[in-house]
């Protein structure tokens, strides 16, 4: 890359290829953040002082648990203020990219698509993905795609031999049709496609490949006809009686290989090689972090890219010409510049986005307050890398165990070389790791159950700068949960990865602060404790409402200048986050549900990961990685889209949430009917306006308990047990609250 299109000085200033620009509600931002800290002051002496005059071990206790809520709420409101402090806007110019530099000067990339269970990850998605990406805009020969299959499945390897097949006719169709979305699954389904006779046929092809991938899955085995060649039917001898999932030698398969396999027109099909590395049971395998740091080796030792892009299995390409937009930073950058990360965008999503799947704040919103900051996180996936990062410092190269790691290794033989591949298989050896710097300080980050957050971080600490990068058409389309438990144990196992970092030596707190700065590692606490609004979030859900039924009045009444402070608070964060939301191209209606997704998550995700933190770290139970279901339901598919919540197993997260909800309706019953006895409305209106609130986004729990009749309803075992848990969790905060002062 350095030696083919690094000489573009007068050329890059004649042809830009990328700009930034500043947004200017930053002041207003900076202004409201001095105005909002100063009321959080206010409201902590309030309970300071509430807390020193309590008369009873029930106000005592309320003034305790509000105070120590409201520290925590505070502490990250002050984390997410530092994303709004200098956010930036970047812009690209890929029509200058051939302007500045040759095609045949164009870098080398490396393509990581990482899977781990063929059930909940089907293969042909797996196959569409690596399809979608290999008719890339992009010199042929100059791209590899590496599948890492951490299941270690034939049928995946099967699903790829079928779609190179496929390749050789799908990939010169959308070259000569300049096909935008060039996912075969995507673009026959989708209604802008042709009619034409070639289009028909490769339907049908298609579709023939796809019933067959799907046949072997179903049936278990690969029948025999299915291989039509002996370099198959050896390649899937390797699945002997002894191999299984969590014991197995390794496997590397190159299914295609560039300037040796061409397409029907005559035309260099990208590399494509299959890799499934070895495992043991006596050996730590590292989840997803051990998987891209096994690609990582091999592809060094086979092609070796200056740049590497990482993707998830169900994340498809949605324009051809991604490596250009990427390019635009990376052939004009410092030597500083490490990578390029583009949004998550979701396919399919419903009108309300009721699981707030798309993340916008996370993936949208606050990655542009950090690129004024140095850079966004690793999202883990969607991630342009210089292979250089992985290897130390920008001004401290750290030497790989063997020359052929190194990245500015040349390869010079072929992939399918003998002693190419006899090392690709050392390096990918389950023991290859012990006694090296991998993981630590070479490589993708072990540590946390994220390593992408964890990763970025780290690289982050060490000098390396990256960029936002969010065209307009989107670069990459992925799939969501459609289940509310696939949807919440995913973000389960984030808190607790999360907490893994934020409660060790790298601390953003403490350890970030040395390397990052201030308000980058505030950045990187937002996240990092995250988990911890489990707490307030209870408390809040729970607290004020058995008060209120108890007549125990928590807030000052309604002409008390210290009930418009908590109006201010609430309402002030509140409409920050929407106008926020709705500029970063959100509506109101997703808006709704994403603040209520982060109350469920609060008080189940969170809740959850915090105690699995705990328990692990007490010897009671080991963490584990949940592979999130990727397979489609139909019956789910039609609720979801009509904006149902799909509970249906009696999953013991839901229980917390229902609980509160619980909660809620009983306090606002009963302040309703304190309000029709006559009762002084000015110390209810604030624990009633909680409540409310609280009801208002609780519709769908109590929809799915009392309402619904379909598969997606509320278990009635988590009903009632969510019922019983209320009046537990009722009687046991009345009786402190009844509790007399001595």
């Amino acid at each position: 890359m350095e030696q083919g299109c690094r000489k573009m000085g007068t050329s890059t200033r004649k042809f830009p290829l990328h700009s930034s620009k500043r947004l200017r509600r930053r002041f207003l931002n900076r202004a409201f953040a001095v105005v909002y800290f100063f009321a959080i002051v206010a409201l902590l002496y309030h309970h300071a002082e509430s807390l020193l005059y309590s008369p009873t071990y029930g106000a005592f206790f309320i003034s305790t648990s509000l105070l120590l809520s409201d520290i925590i709420l505070g502490f990250m409101w002050l984390n997410s203020q530092a994303f709004r402090m200098n956010p930036i806007i970047e812009n690209i110019f890929p029509e200058n990219i051939e302007k500045v530099c040759d095609r045949k000067n164009f870098p080398a990339l490396d393509i990581f698509i990482c899977t781990a269970d063929p059930y909940k990850e089907p293969p042909m998605t797996v196959a569409n993905t690596a399809l979608s990406v290999m008719a890339y805009d992009y010199p042929a020969e100059k791209l590899s795609a590496y599948v890492s299959d951490d299941g270690g499945s034939e049928f995946t390897l099967f699903a790829l031999m079928e779609a190179a097949k496929f390749g050789n006719y799908w990939l010169p169709f959308c070259r000569e049709n300049k096909v935008m979305n060039r996912c075969p699954e995507a673009y026959f389904r989708s209604n802008s496609c042709s009619n034409s006779e070639i289009k028909i046929t490769l339907q049908t092809m298609y579709e023939s490949m796809k019933r067959r991938v799907e046949s072997v899955v179903e049936k278990g085995k690969i029948i025999d006809e299915y291989k039509t060649s002996e370099e198959e039917a050896e390649a899937f001898g390797k699945w002997n009686q002894g191999f299984t999932r969590q014991d197995h030698p390794t496997v590397i398969q190159v299914v295609s290989q560039a300037g040796n396999d061409t397409d029907i027109r005559g035309h260099s099909i990208p590399n494509l090689v299959y890799v499934s590395r070895e495992k043991c049971r006596t050996s730590e395998h590292h989840y997803k972090g051990g998987a891209l740091n096994a690609l990582l080796r091999v592809s060094a030792v086979m092609t070796n890219a200056p740049i590497i892009l990482t993707l998830d299995c169900d994340m498809i390409s949605n324009d051809p010409s991604t490596p250009h937009q990427m390019l635009c930073h990376f052939l004009d950058s410092s030597p500083k510049f490490g990578f390029v990360q583009f949004p998550q965008r979701f396919n399919g999503l419903n009108k309300a986005d009721i699981y707030a799947s798309e993340f916008r704040r996370m993936f949208y919103i606050n990655p542009v307050g950090m690129n004024g900051l140095s850079g966004p996180d690793y999202f883990g996936t969607g991630t342009f890398f210089r292979r250089r990062i992985f290897y130390g410092a920008p001004s401290s190269f750290i030497e790989p165990e063997i020359v052929e790691l190194n990245p500015d290794n040349f390869v010079e033989r072929s992939i399918k070389n003998q002693s190419i591949l006899e090392l690709a298989h050392h390096v990918a050896g389950c023991n290859y790791e012990n006694q090296t710097n991998w993981g630590s300080k070479i490589g993708f980050r072990y540590g946390s159950l994220v390593e992408d957050y964890y990763t970025g971080y780290r690289l982050h600490c060490e000098g390396w700068k990256s960029v936002y990068c969010n065209p307009e058409r989107a670069s990459f389309l992925c799939e969501m949960p459609i289940s509310l438990n696939d949807s919440l144990n995913q973000t389960k196992r984030w808190a607790l990865g999360l907490l893994e970092v934020s409660l060790s030596k790298h601390s953003p707190l403490v350890f970030g602060v040395r390397f990052l700065g201030p308000l980058k590692a505030h950045c990187y606490a937002y996240y990092a404790f995250g988990p911890l609004l489990s707490f307030p979030v209870a408390v809040y859900a729970c607290v004020p409402q058995i008060a209120l039924l108890n007549d125990f009045f928590v807030f000052p009444k309604v002409w008390d200048p210290w009930f418009f402070l908590y109006i201010f608070l609430f309402l002030g964060a509140y409409v920050q986050d929407c106008l926020e939301f709705v500029l970063a191209r959100g509506t109101i209606l997703r808006w709704w549900s994403d603040q209520r997704m982060w109350l469920i998550r609060s008080l189940s995700s969170d809740l959850f990961g915090s105690l699995e933190y705990i328990t692990h770290h007490l010897g009671i139970a080991t963490r584990g990685f949940e592979v999130t279901s990727k397979v489609v339901d139909n019956e789910q598919n039609k609720r979801y889209y009509e904006g149902k919540f799909e509970f249906g197993v009696p999953s013991p997260i839901f229980v917390p949430f229902s609980t509160g909800a619980v909660l809620n309706l009983a306090a606002l019953i009963m302040g309703f009917l304190k309000i029709l006895r006559g009762e002084n409305l000015d110390c209810l209106i604030f624990q009633m306006l909680i409540a409310s609130f609280g009801v208002v986004n609780c519709w769908p729990i109590y929809e799915a308990m009392v309402l619904r009749s379909d598969n997606g309803r509320m278990p009635i075992k988590i009903t009632f047990i969510s019922v019983s848990f209320a009046w537990v969790v009722y009687a046991a905060v009345s009786f402190i609250l009844k509790l007399q002062k001595i």
